[in-house]
């Protein structure tokens, strides 16, 4: 199903993904194709965001696109001032 077939399903909601297919664009992925899985209750959506299994997403249909944004280098090295 395409993104904007699920944000017209699920109008302004936060939904549960199953990511079928996506493309990469610098550091991004843009999604391309998902099975919706259910509607996420917005009291529960950073839970369940951050307990989605790899192939899934919380995503919020306000979105036009449904693209995650990539961190290349995701570990930053802090040097302290002595």
């Amino acid at each position: 199903m395409k993104w904007q077939q699920v944000r017209e399903l699920f109008l302004d909601q936060f939904v549960l993904l199953s990511i079928l297919d996506y493309r990469e664009e610098d550091d991004k992925k843009v999604i391309t194709e998902v099975a919706p899985v259910r509607a996420v209750s917005e009291k529960n959506a950073n839970q369940e965001f951050f307990s989605a299994e790899p192939g899934y997403l919380v995503y919020h249909t306000a979105n036009e696109e449904c693209v995650i944004h990539l961190r290349r280098d995701p570990v930053m090295r802090v040097r302290r001032r002595s």
